[in-house]
């Protein structure tokens, strides 16, 4: 049975997944054939081996055509090896001193694209609007199980960016519980009465220093306290707690932006693994919250995070995010 037990020095929950344990030829640094570019394994993502993964929950499909078989632009389903289990019940309790409760969650695989050897970088505008789409579409969904009280959206391209499967797809993750990484929107509101993340935009704009592109409804800049080498936040403009609830307009200019700089970042950085993550507002109860602001993580996975990084929380970026700004500028179009 899947478990989140609470680590009390550091306050975050840890998944386990209980009743399975990967020996340690399993996991994907220690794999000699999971470098990547090699095509000759295996994929269960590939269109033409739907039979290979648990049924489908939705898809964006060529025609309506049947789910579970070939046809489909996008495809969701859950993951073969969640960490979470859906037919449980949370069952909070102690075990000594230790907090713990049942692994309770929604756990999705947003396969992005049925063609094994593409990711972001070489995906049109619209493909990225279409997957921009589904991201939507499973957030809203996931939204309704009451037991959810916060969606994380991510992606993981390459080995150092935590992809177990070379074939592009994207992962949703509907937590019972809302994380503590983003207190600083909440003490910020109590002790400003402002959005933090609206502020700093307009510190940003002002300062232009840190800022990579803006748009009429976004902004693609550095951030200030930057963990990673060139890391970009995308935010909008407009103040909104939840993802789902965008406009067709907007999401239309953030296709357009991404599709703008993920291959350009890609090129200038030299192929690098990356992350993708999308920060909401917690769900259920889905009250408005004024210090909640949306926004997307875009991370190059040029170092592996260090000992003191690990032990401290304190990260060690090389690049000033004002040179990381200046370097991503150059050349975007």
């Amino acid at each position: 049975m899947p478990e989140l037990r609470k680590d009390m020095i550091r306050g975050h929950w840890v998944a386990l997944a209980t009743d399975r344990a990967l020996k340690p030829n399993d996991f994907p640094i220690a794999q000699k054939n999971m470098i990547e570019g090699n095509k000759t394994s295996f994929c269960p993502f590939c269109e033409g081996h739907e039979s290979e993964t648990p049924p489908e929950v939705d898809a964006f499909r060529d025609h309506d055509s049947e789910a579970n078989v070939s046809g489909w632009k996008v495809r969701v389903f859950p993951n073969k090896f969640s960490a979470f289990d859906t037919a449980l019940d949370l069952n909070p309790h102690t075990e000594g001193i230790f907090p713990v409760m049942n692994g309770v969650g929604i756990h999705e695989v947003i396969v992005e694209t049925p063609k094994h050897d593409r990711g972001w970088q070489d995906y049109s505008e619209e493909e990225i609007y279409t997957l921009l789409q589904m991201y939507q579409r499973r957030y809203a969904a996931v939204a309704k199980d009451e037991r959810v009280r916060y969606i994380q959206i991510y992606k993981n391209y390459g080995l150092f960016a935590g992809a177990s499967l070379e074939h592009n797809h994207s992962q949703l993750i509907g937590f019972p519980f809302v994380p503590n990484t983003f207190e600083g929107f909440s003490n910020y509101y109590q002790q400003k009465g402002h959005c933090l993340l609206c502020d700093l935009l307009q510190q940003e704009c002002t300062n232009q220093e840190r800022i990579v592109y803006e748009g009429e409804h976004f902004v693609l800049l550095c951030p200030y306290a930057s963990r990673f080498a060139y890391e970009t936040w995308l935010v909008p403009k407009t103040h909104r707690q939840h993802f789902q609830n965008l406009p067709e307009e907007e999401v239309r200019e953030m296709a357009h932006i991404l599709r703008m700089y993920v291959p350009h970042m890609f090129e200038l950085l030299n192929h690098p693994s990356y992350n993708l993550m999308i920060h909401a507002g917690c769900v259920n109860p889905a009250e408005k919250a004024d210090s909640e602001h949306w926004y997307m993580e875009i991370i190059p996975r040029l170092m592996v995070q260090a000992g003191v990084e690990v032990a401290s929380g304190v990260y060690m970026n090389p690049v000033a995010p004002e040179c990381a700004a200046s370097i991503l500028r150059e050349g975007l179009k």
